[in-house]
């Protein structure tokens, strides 16, 4: 276990009220730990944003729609544990860190970190 127990536990329960329709993705996104550096936290913050763009699709196909919430509750599951999500699931969402990257504290260090991010979003390394 490599993060702060009490982030991921917030996080298991904003994954958990986003399941139950407790709160949006966006409120859960809006209370998400800000400048976390925890993989498995960067990981579960990726899985709401895929959570909500699917949402069409959970409306039209129960079987997915299932699926869909017992991924989300098992994140929540092993994060409320304290524990790391699995390395292929970490792995999964790296492909999109650079597009939807996590919200910045709202200070002045905060600010200059997603300032410098979206400047770099143009130069993608090979």
């Amino acid at each position: 276990m490599s993060g702060n127990i009490s982030e991921r536990q917030t996080v298991a329960n904003l994954l958990r009220n986003v399941r139950v329709g407790k709160c949006s993705v966006r409120q859960a996104l809006l209370l998400y730990p800000k400048d976390t550096e925890d993989e498995s936290l960067i990981a579960a913050y990726h899985a709401l944003i895929h959570y909500e763009a699917d949402e069409d699709l959970r409306l039209r196909d129960a079987l997915y729609k299932e699926e869909q919430d017992d991924y989300i509750e098992f994140l929540s599951f092993i994060l409320e544990k304290g524990e790391d999500l699995p390395k292929n699931i970490i792995d999964n969402y790296k492909q999109y860190y650079d597009s939807a990257p996590i919200l910045h504290k709202n200070n002045t260090q905060g600010f200059f970190k997603g300032f410098w991010k979206n400047l770099n979003t143009g130069f993608k390394k090979d």
